[in-house]
């Protein structure tokens, strides 16, 4: 079989992510319900979404902005509705939102048997991943993912397609066979697209809003959505044999 080079994303790909944030923006919006009563817990949401995502452009994706998104948002309510800013509310809300960096990561249904089959026919694994050294570290470390990834890598924290062009270049690997598998269209499938490699998309159980983008460019090399990690494999395997009913 010929060897593939393949680069896995991290959150939502190989571990669950969205999920734990869900939990800690609904902690959030439930508070800020009893503080300010006049406004919807959908409201709140919609401006701490807005201010996260906004926040990306300056600090892309470090961990610092999403606790400062709660922050923000409350700041802005209280502009909104003339409520007194209080500090200990303001450090409430960042203790809860650095809550979500501090829970055990859980992996995806198949993580380790869909990278032990990959790695045992023989292709080169390697991590792109987006956010801070520190946290993802963390995750990386819990989830033993060096006995697959060995010092094959990457944290960006701007996760676009420059940081894929560099880590192409820095790896040398043929992009006929090379592969980016990944939730995040935006962060993941549109960057593997521009930069001509194969692609396999995995939507993610709940998506971050800023991971949704249009597929606007007509893939030159292959791209394929599946189900689910562990067909991750067959798939790729079925494009090497060159199977067309994929």
């Amino acid at each position: 079989m010929q060897k593939q080079t393949i680069l896995f994303n991290l959150d939502d790909t190989l571990a669950y992510c969205n999920r734990y944030f869900a939990q800690v923006i609904d902690k959030f919006a439930e508070q800020m319900t009893v503080w300010f009563d006049s406004v919807s817990i959908d409201e709140f949401k919609r401006k701490q979404l807005e201010i996260d995502i906004k926040a990306i452009g300056k600090h892309g994706l470090a961990s610092a902005r999403f606790p400062e998104s709660f922050v923000g948002t409350y700041n802005f309510f209280c502009d909104l509705t003339g409520r007194e800013k209080n500090k200990e509310e303001t450090d409430y809300l960042r203790q809860l939102g650095n809550q979500v960096f501090e829970i055990p990561v859980e992996p995806i249904p198949y993580m380790n048997e869909t990278l032990t089959a990959l790695k045992k026919e023989g292709h080169e694994l390697y991590l792109h991943t987006g956010g801070d050294e520190a946290n993802q570290q963390r995750k990386i470390a819990q989830l033993e993912l060096t006995a697959y990834f060995e010092n094959r890598i990457f944290i960006s924290g701007h996760k676009d397609t420059t940081a894929l062009s560099d880590i192409l270049k820095t790896i040398d690997a043929d992009p006929s066979m090379t592969w980016m598998v990944g939730n995040s269209l935006r962060t993941d499938i549109v960057p593997a697209l521009e930069k001509n490699i194969n692609a396999i998309y995995i939507p993610a159980e709940s998506e971050w809003a800023y991971n949704v983008v249009d597929i606007e460019l007509k893939p030159v090399s292959a791209y394929y959505t599946v189900g689910a990690l562990y067909e991750v494999p067959d798939v790729i395997h079925r494009h090497i044999e060159g199977d067309e009913a994929i």
